[in-house]
């Protein structure tokens, strides 16, 4: 079921209305049916492996906890995250990883045929499984009291605001809110409104509309393409998944409000950060913070956080530290991976690491620039350098990618442009939309309450009408295929 249907808004209508006229102690068990239910009307198969799944976890987390030897506490830890990572890498990185012998093979002299047909990857595998990992882990640090109760360990996982693409959260931040006796607020389900609302509008008004547009250019020959047209398709990509993405996150957060149940933030105004490191403080929060927090830091030798919140906030004391920068792109190489079984989302990975490190090291250097230069600066640098990696991101294969990226660098290939016209007026008047809607929401915070409450009216009647006017399942939501 997408969030973008007619068939999603009456189920949330349902279970919201049935949530609060049940009694409290029932809530929880009318949560776990619509959250299966929610998967099984994608494919009902596969709410058996998630279910297999989670009881791993649900039982070696247990097995954890009451261990007090700590070779057998690291011995059940193992065979927990190799269950997870096992059953990720064959839904997902089977035909990668059997088409990369393959090529090897080919290098030898060898004709390796693999067949082992058709797998399906489930709905958010790669997203259920950063939440079990992370349950386990945090009960092997001592962190968090495993769940002696299966349903509500499956509750976390399953929940259907957060299980197909996030925001990844950590087991003490969901698991209490799904237990306790939540009270109608009438503000709080209010915002959740708001927020399925503004979601909807980013998703079918916006992502949708510049979708077909992105299609269509990527499907060109690099070699007949402008620089200004790699600009214009970067630029247009960067906004269909800021759009999609951030308009989902929405969805999901307010989804969760109307139940009484908070989500941390996902994305905020991610295109105005100033720096690299900046940007990963804004964009998919709560990934870059699970990054941080059990990967990244870790591996950095470095104390880790607890908390879904914060992105790549890790201010580094000795940024030529060989261990930090193998820590940085061994970090990132992995989660460009985990988007993708594709040598692409690796590219993408250490391209990022590449200007995060980049930048460490020039800060000392910038921190004698006035603040206004460096902030512009900053801005415009992290704009370009976050929109190129979208290329990467989005071509089929690393040749695609190299060859758009060549363009970029042939100061010859700026003087023509290949696209229609209006696709180039199209991307740039919603980017200074995008930027407009940022100070004008700025501008509303200070402005007085029946000004405010005016234009929100205003503006959430006109969200409203183009919802009404576009919602259809046009485009399930990008990253539904990670």
């Amino acid at each position: 079921m997408l969030f973008n249907t007619i068939s999603y808004v009456v189920f949330l209508i349902t279970v919201t209305i049935a949530y609060w006229l049940m009694p409290t102690n029932t809530r929880r068990w009318l949560v776990l049916a619509a959250s299966l239910l929610f998967y099984a009307l994608w494919r009902w198969e596969f709410v058996f492996l998630i279910t297999f799944s989670a009881f791993v976890d649900y039982f070696f987390s247990i097995k954890i906890y009451d261990e007090t030897r700590e070779t057998r506490r690291k011995l059940w830890l193992i065979l927990s995250l190799s269950t997870n990572l096992v059953l990720l890498l064959y839904f997902k990185y089977s035909y990668f990883l059997l088409g990369n012998v393959q090529q090897l093979g080919s290098l030898f002299g060898q004709d390796w045929h693999f067949n082992i047909g058709r797998i399906i990857l489930p709905l958010g595998i790669s997203f259920y499984t950063f939440l079990s990992i992370s349950y386990t882990v945090d009960v092997y640090r001592r962190l968090f009291t495993p769940i002696r109760n299966f349903t509500i360990y499956l509750s976390y996982v399953v929940f259907w605001p957060h299980m197909i693409a996030g925001p990844i959260l950590r087991a003490h931040e969901l698991i209490p809110q799904l237990t306790r006796v939540a009270r109608f607020d009438a503000e709080r389900f209010s915002s959740g409104m708001q927020k399925i609302l503004y979601g909807l509008f980013l998703k079918v008004a916006l992502a949708d509309q510049i979708a077909p547009y992105v299609t269509e250019a990527f499907l060109a020959k690099p070699a007949q393409l402008s620089a200004l047209d790699v600009w214009t398709m970067a630029f247009a990509f960067g906004l269909q998944i800021y759009f999609d993405f951030s308009g989902y996150s929405m969805i999901a957060i307010g989804s969760a409000r109307l139940l009484g149940i908070e989500f941390p933030e996902n994305f905020n105004w991610p295109y105005l950060a100033t720096s690299p490191r900046d940007f990963w403080r804004r964009w998919h929060i709560t990934l870059s913070s699970w990054i941080r927090d059990y990967l990244y830091l870790p591996l950095s030798g470095v104390p880790f956080r607890d908390e879904s919140a914060g992105g790549l906030e890790v201010r580094v004391l000795e940024p030529d530290s060989v261990r930090l920068s193998l820590a940085l792109f061994s970090a990132w190489f992995l989660m460009g991976f985990w988007h993708g079984a594709n040598w692409t989302f690796a590219f993408w990975g250490i391209w990022h690491a590449t200007f995060i490190w980049l930048y460490r090291l020039s800060t000392p250097r910038l921190a004698a620039l006035p603040t206004a230069v460096r902030n512009l600066g900053g801005w415009s640098l992290t704009l370009a350098v976050s929109m190129l990696g979208w290329i990467p991101f989005r071509a089929t294969n690393l040749a695609s990618a190299f060859a758009l990226l060549g363009r970029i660098l042939d100061v010859h290939a700026y003087h023509t442009l290949t696209f229609r016209e209006n696709f180039y007026l199209i991307i740039m008047i919603v980017f200074l939309g995008m930027l407009s809607g940022h100070f004008l929401r700025k501008w509303l915070a200070q402005s007085s309450s029946v000004v405010r409450h005016g234009a929100e009216f205003g503006l959430l009647a006109f969200v409203g009408f183009v919802i009404f006017i576009y919602l259809r399942p046009v485009e399930q939501f990008i990253y539904f295929q990670f």
